[in-house]
C-alpha cells in the first residue's frame, strides 16, 4: 500500500490569478461619456479638475470643461475620479 502524505497538494490550493483586465473601467468610462455625467478628477498632486469625459483610450482621458480649456489627462496622473 502506498504511503499517504499529510501535506496537502500545494498546486490544488493555489488560487487562479485574477485577469489583468476586467473591462469594468471601459464599461464605466463609456457610461460616463454616454450619459455626459459631470465628474471631478483628483490628480496625483491633489489638484482637482471638473468636467465631463469626452474621450478615453489606454493612456489618457479627455476632460471637457466649461470654465477652462479642455484637458488631456494621463491615467497614471489620476488618483481617482468621482461623479458630481
Amino acid at each position: 500500500m502506498a504511503e499517504r502524505s499529510d501535506r496537502p497538494n500545494s498546486k490544488s490550493r493555489t488560487k487562479p490569478r485574477p485577469p489583468e483586465q476586467t473591462l469594468e473601467e471601459i464599461r464605466y468610462l463609456k457610461f460616463l461619456i454616454d450619459k455626459k455625467v459631470p465628474v471631478t478628477v483628483k490628480m496625483s498632486n491633489n489638484e482637482e479638475v471638473s468636467g465631463t469625459i469626452e474621450y478615453y483610450d489606454a493612456a489618457f482621458i479627455r476632460l471637457t470643461r466649461t470654465d477652462g480649456p479642455n484637458l488631456f489627462i494621463f491615467k497614471h496622473d489620476i488618483k481617482y475620479l468621482f461623479e458630481n
